[in-house]
């Protein structure tokens, strides 16, 4: 178990209620962990701007019938082969598609391919979570991941 520290901070009476209206609407047990999930959060947020090694997930909603869309979405995810780890398509409904792609690499690789894949027309909704353990991740073989295509997908038509 690692150790503590114990801190004190001060802040004024408007600021401390307004910190315990957020603590009580979050999922936080009390102030303490509030303030390590605040730390943890901000942690994350440096090592993305560093460029850290980074998990994440990309999260699209697409018409899969805008013009030569899922075509030009796959081109793209095959030239991050090495960083996409799996994808997961899913049909909505008649239109609509979702896909959630799961990459590891750095964070500023991770928001490239996420921007590129957004920018595609068609494509009505797309986010990127990522999140990092602050630990080096180890390489990977460019050639260990599974490849999946989508076989309701016809290229060409």
């Amino acid at each position: 178990m690692a150790t503590v520290e114990r801190i004190s901070i001060s802040l004024e009476k408007e600021l401390c209620v307004k910190l315990d209206r957020m603590v009580r609407e979050s999922k936080a047990a009390n102030r303490s962990e509030y303030f390590r999930d605040l730390i943890r959060a901000q942690i994350v947020e440096e090592e993305w701007k560093n460029d850290a090694q980074a998990i994440g997930t990309i999260t699209l909603v697409y018409d899969h019938h805008a013009s030569g869309l899922p075509a030009r979405l796959m081109k793209i995810q095959h030239g991050y082969h090495a960083e996409i780890l799996s994808a997961t398509h899913v049909h909505l409904d008649h239109d609509m598609c979702a896909e959630m792609i799961i990459a590891r690499g750095r964070a500023g690789r991770l928001k490239e391919i996420a921007d590129r894949l957004k920018g595609m027309k068609g494509v009505l909704h797309a986010l990127l979570s990522m999140s990092t353990t602050g630990k080096r991740l180890k390489k990977r073989d460019r050639h260990d991941h599974p490849h999946h295509h989508d076989p309701h997908h016809h290229h060409g038509s």
